[in-house]
């Protein structure tokens, strides 16, 4: 299991936030952190700790008031760590190029590619071309409806009508190097991980699957190891101490590690 860190950004702020709350309306969010720190600082830790891997989140659409200033934290962030970071929020085949240029080592992309509640494969093969299947990552945050884990959109904000199971991850793999899914409705509130999800991914798991949502001690992160097979890395935020929670970000990486 590998530790995939986080720099989520809202507002021109790095944030931890509860995932669900978030919307596009007046631009808000239940904010759990909210740091008196720039993006470049937790870059510069991730890369003395050497964890490749991890993600920047734009959390403004690009209409917002704040998206410029979001966009000048994940700049900071990038320039402190070159080919380091993946970056998602806003993602096209038009600029994800740009990303790359920037220092991303891959773009993350949801809404572009997902639209009108379906899988729109043009949008994903014109970002395969732009960029290659080897720095595109592919964001299946996901809320349960139904009994099933639905691919949820635009922040997290719109159901489409795509499931999250074997058939669909194993056709979206052919467009990209990896997964990263956010499970929506336990996002930030570090109260538990969603275990059926965890599963199915652990069961599936045939590119890099990177899961975030809930975890928030120890034992959970045991959970996480064992329901999914040890084959997911994992995102911790809000739990974390650097974001004002009680795990310990050096015992999560001796422990991930280990």
């Amino acid at each position: 299991m590998n530790f995939r860190p986080c720099i989520d950004i809202h507002n021109g702020k790095v944030k931890q936030i509860v995932g669900g709350s978030l919307k596009d309306e007046a631009d808000s969010a239940k904010d759990n952190f909210v740091s008196e720190l720039e993006a470049d600082f937790y870059a510069k830790l991730y890369k003395e700790k050497g964890l490749n891997g991890g993600h920047i989140i734009i959390l403004n659409p690009k209409q917002s008031e704040f998206y410029e200033s979001d966009l000048r934290q994940a700049k900071l962030a990038l320039s402190e760590f070159p080919g380091g970071l993946h970056i998602g929020g806003g993602i096209t085949a038009d600029n994800a190029k740009e990303f790359i240029d920037m220092g991303a080592d891959k773009v993350i992309v949801t809404s572009y590619v997902f639209k009108d509640g379906a899988i729109n494969y043009d949008n994903l093969k014109k970002l395969e071309a732009s960029v290659g299947k080897e720095k595109l990552v592919l964001d299946l945050s996901c809320r349960k409806k139904y009994d099933r884990y639905y691919i949820v959109t635009d922040r997290w904000q719109n159901f489409t009508e795509v499931t999250i199971d074997s058939d669909t991850l194993d056709r979206l793999s052919d467009y990209c190097s990896e997964y990263l899914i956010h499970a929506v409705d336990v996002e930030g509130k570090a109260r538990g991980i969603e275990e059926e999800l965890v599963k199915l991914l652990g069961d599936w798991a045939k590119i890099p699957v990177t899961y975030a949502g809930g975890v928030g001690d120890f034992s959970d992160l045991n959970k996480l190891k064992v329901y999914g097979k040890d084959k997911l890395d994992v995102t911790i935020g809000s739990a974390l101490d650097i974001f004002g929670g009680n795990m310990s970000f050096e015992e999560v990486i001796n422990i991930c590690k280990s």
